[in-house]
């Protein structure tokens, strides 16, 4: 049997639409959601990212602005414009600001969608409060959702998740774990990643690195979501794939994402959600900020 191609943009769809019903209500409100995407350098695959973004912010209700700056800007300089961004009084009281950054050499060579992170926290706000309020990473917190579309039960479900990085592949893993899953975490000095995969329900893939997992790795009707996003050079010129050989991948596995058209728009609209969370979470604290000082 073939595996099942699990449709990302259907899956968006419905994100985007719950995020956009929940815009219009914030925006009734006087608090319409914004999200600025800076991005750093020539980075190819940034652009692709922000495109999509831009056009999901639209049908999404969310107000979209693109910034880019050259790569010679600084650390201290990017933190900056972060805090201006913050600040700028024009934006006061109803700002809310996930940024997506792509840095010189670290997005495309990874082979990943560019880091993204959740700015916008409301001063007085402490760290715990705003990471229960604020929503999860858009790339980690779509891949994750995806799998919970699912008919899988995730208490007890064995997951491997083949790649460790900070931004993607341990924030799935302690996800995961959250949810009851049992997760076994692959990385660079692993003996065999094919004997942990094997035995998985579950794989995710997130490493950078065209064609890395095969069919031969994969339990059959098992599930495997590629977060891998590698352009490599063909006959027909530049095309995009993920980390896993999905011809192989797809006789062994039960669902399988492709790559475009999977975890990408998911990811995407997954971020327009964490806009909308976000300005929610400012429109609550600034509200019952004023109701104790009786502004």
């Amino acid at each position: 049997m073939r595996a099942a191609v699990i449709d990302g943009k259907a899956i968006a769809a419905t994100i985007r639409a719950e995020a956009a019903e929940d815009a219009a209500t914030l925006a009734d409100q006087g608090w319409q959601p914004r999200l600025v995407s800076i991005s750093v350098g020539d980075t190819a695959a940034a652009e692709l990212y922000v495109r999509n973004q831009s056009r999901s912010a639209e049908a999404a209700g969310v107000q979209f602005e693109t910034r880019t700056y050259p790569e010679t800007i600084s650390m201290e300089q990017l933190v900056g414009v972060l805090h201006g961004l913050n600040a700028d009084p024009r934006q006061r009281h109803h700002y809310s600001a996930p940024i997506a950054g792509a840095y010189p050499g670290e997005g495309a060579a990874k082979g990943g969608a560019p880091a993204q992170g959740c700015r916008g926290d409301a001063p007085g706000l402490d760290r715990q409060h705003r990471l229960q309020r604020s929503g999860v990473g858009a790339v980690y917190g779509g891949a994750v959702a995806i799998l919970k579309t699912l008919p899988l039960s995730l208490e007890g479900l064995d997951v491997t998740v083949i790649g460790h990085s900070e931004i993607v592949g341990k924030p799935i893993a302690f996800l995961l774990m959250g949810l009851g899953a049992t997760v076994t975490v692959c990385h660079h000095m692993t003996r065999s990643v094919a004997m942990h995969s094997r035995a998985a329900d579950a794989v995710f893939v997130a490493v950078g690195r065209a064609g890395l997992v095969t069919g031969e790795m994969i339990r059959p009707g098992a599930a495997l979501i590629d977060i891998g996003i590698n352009r490599v050079e063909t006959d027909d010129g530049v095309r995009t794939v993920g980390d896993a050989d999905f011809d192989s991948c797809a006789q062994v596995a039960g669902w399988i994402t492709p790559v475009p058209g999977g975890v990408g728009p998911v990811t995407v609209a997954t971020l327009m959600k964490n806009a909308v969370l976000a300005t929610r979470m400012q429109m609550d604290h600034y509200r019952d900020m004023y109701a104790r000082t009786d502004i």
